[in-house]
């Protein structure tokens, strides 16, 4: 290519790069990740084919700015955690809400089967369940406390075994995700399935609401985050299959970032959930009315940090500029 096409191609993106540096005009920080990548290998490619040029000397110059910025400003440290929680990855997952709804669709699709598979087979919920977990609640619902299985552990270690367990399946749907998408899609098959066999069961039995007044006390957050645990994997699917302009390495290093970024982000909620399922869902005889705040603040807590806030802060960071 000749070197005033080049420039002309590439002239916008390189001017948009520079006012990030000069003007400190802010954008998403995947936004400017990428045009970062791009800007280094378009001084790569300068370097081989205009050597001694002025498009060689600006891109250089543009490269050694971005580098000094980036190392001067290292020492914010004690703010980064504020920062990563607050800013930085609301509005990087704002680029990933399409995947977060095809996780969703997904799950809910896995869902309905499990419901239908239940309606229409009647030991479909043993083979999903196990015969153990099925025979032990037949008991409990005819004891007259359908829910005891939550208070058969001591608190503590079953918050601390919930949580490890679900931070274990988020870290599967997000591994997975090196299989091109499919072996996340199948962990949520997986649960989603289980999900929808287990509130057929207790609808069966005329207990749905009983269970689900209980259940989604922790399972609000719980299969949330599964679900954005999910999207994390399809992240990374995405970026093997459609790397676009980058090379499909490059692609899969920053599909494998931003799907750990997404899944280190649902800690936190993993722990929220495993203490209301460890320390609240026991207690059964709490009012309707108090189990339903419970479950509509946590439904609330999850929409707003994973779907509300990061469009508020794009929005916000578009009308800045």
């Amino acid at each position: 290519m000749r070197e005033a096409a080049f420039v002309k191609q590439n002239k916008d993106k390189w001017l948009k790069f520079e006012s990030v540096l000069v003007n400190n005009t802010i954008i998403p920080p995947d936004e400017l990740s990428d045009l970062y990548i791009e800007i280094t290998d378009h001084l790569s490619y300068a370097q081989t084919f205009y050597p001694n040029s002025q498009t060689l000397s600006y891109l250089n110059g543009l490269a050694s700015k971005a580098h000094q910025k980036v190392y001067r400003t290292k020492k914010e440290k004690k703010n980064r955690f504020y920062t990563f929680w607050v800013k930085e990855f609301p509005l990087e997952f704002y680029s990933y809400q399409k995947e977060l709804l095809i996780a969703f669709l997904i799950s809910a699709l896995f869902t309905a089967i499990g419901v239908y598979s239940s309606a229409t087979d009647g030991a479909f919920v043993r083979s999903i369940l196990g015969d153990a977990y099925v025979n032990m609640t037949l008991e409990n619902i005819a004891k007259d406390d359908p829910m005891a299985v939550y208070k058969q552990m001591g608190e503590t270690n079953m918050f601390l075994g919930i949580t490890i367990n679900n931070i274990r399946v988020a870290l599967n749907c997000f591994i997975l995700g090196v299989m091109f998408g499919i072996g996340t899609v199948y962990m949520l098959m997986q649960n989603f399935i289980m999900l929808g066999a287990f509130q057929y069961f207790f609808y069966a039995k005329g207990l749905l609401w009983e269970s689900a007044r209980t259940i989604w006390i922790h399972g609000t957050i719980e299969i949330s985050v599964i679900i954005i645990a999910g999207c994390a994997g399809l992240v990374v699917g995405k970026s093997i299959l459609f790397p676009k302009t980058y090379t499909r390495l490059t692609s899969f290093v920053k599909g494998i970032k931003a799907g750990l970024k997404i899944v280190i982000s649902t800690i936190p909620f993993f722990i929220i959930a495993g203490f209301l399922e460890g320390f609240v869902t026991r207690h059964t005889e709490m009012p309707d009315w108090l189990a339903l705040i419970i479950i509509l603040g946590s439904l609330s807590l999850i929409l707003f940090y994973y779907v509300i806030y990061p469009r508020q802060l794009y929005n916000k960071l578009k009308n800045e500029q």
